[in-house]
């Protein structure tokens, strides 16, 4: 990520946060991480020893431990300062287990794990919370805009807020919308699962300072990575259930169920606030580089 310390967070619990979330979306628990620098020549010390201590505060959150790694050095220029490199690995639990067997009773559902491939027609979508914030903050770091708000990113480890979900059962889909954002999960989902997917634009939930910011640079809200946000496709036996579990959390306190899956067209739809519909691509690259 660029800059390395951001309104927010840092690289350090980002490079945590992102691949608890890796795991935890596909209904495991993670437990362990592996963590790799690469430093370049002159790297300030102080500025190391607070991704260290960011790293061990987010590790503690979110009950992982770093248990190996490794730390390589070039040439100064070359990077920007630093890079993590994380992998993580996870096991399956009775959370997940019974979320299957909930999920099994209202219709038929083979999968071992939360898919993007599992979602059916009726499905209801649901996001956790606002979108955008991580890249902008990112971007009005980057760029010093500052756009005159207090635009944070909402960098965070999800895997506990998750398991409670999990908890409540039905759960057939799960994803972090880092890079592309909410409109590149919602397509991967639509071409996978092979269903439409409706959107309702009034339902989706944007801080009013982001989406002035966008307005003002000319991205798509949809199109920008968040990095403490989960998108979640759930029977629609369940879903308000879910809902009500996800806005008990800190986290998930600005729920909003969006949408639904359906068999009528085979693209993502969003319903305007005007009342009309328009097809919602996957975005075009990346509009906000070196956030992830």
């Amino acid at each position: 990520v660029k800059p390395l310390f951001f309104p927010g967070g840092d690289i350090g619990r980002l490079a945590v946060s992102g691949t608890v979330n890796d795991i935890a979306v596909l209904g495991a628990d993670p437990v362990a991480l592996a963590s790799g620098f690469i430093l370049e020549e002159g790297f300030s010390i102080s500025d190391m020893e607070r991704i260290l201590s960011s790293m061990k505060e987010t590790c503690e959150e979110s009950d992982v431990h770093v248990i190996t790694g490794d730390t390589k050095v070039i040439e100064k220029g070359t990077l920007g300062g630093c890079v993590i490199n994380t992998s993580g690995i996870g096991k399956r639990g009775e959370t997940l287990e019974n979320n299957i067997e909930i999920a099994a009773r209202y219709r038929e559902f083979e999968a071992r794990w939360i898919l993007d491939s599992n979602l059916r027609a009726g499905d209801k979508v649901i996001l956790s919370g606002t979108i955008g914030d991580h890249g902008l903050a990112v971007l009005s770091c980057r760029e010093g805009y500052g756009f005159g708000s207090d635009i944070k990113s909402d960098v965070a480890p999800l895997n506990k807020l998750i398991k409670q979900i999990l908890g409540v059962g039905g759960i057939v889909a799960m994803k972090d919308p880092t890079r592309g954002g909410l409109s590149n999960v919602l397509n991967e989902w639509s071409e996978k699962s092979k269903v439409g997917i409706l959107i309702r634009e009034n339902e989706v939930p944007i801080h009013e300072d982001v989406r002035a910011a966008c307005d003002m640079l000319g991205i798509d809200p949809f199109d920008v990575g968040n990095e403490g946000k989960i998108i979640i496709g759930v029977i629609p036996e369940k879903a308000e259930e879910v809902l009500e579990a996800l806005r008990e959390t800190r986290e998930g306190r600005d729920a909003h169920l969006i949408g639904e899956a359906t068999s009528k067209f085979g693209e993502v739809v969003l319903e305007t606030v005007v009342g009309g519909r328009r097809i919602l691509p996957p975005p075009v690259g990346d509009p906000v580089p070196r956030i992830c």
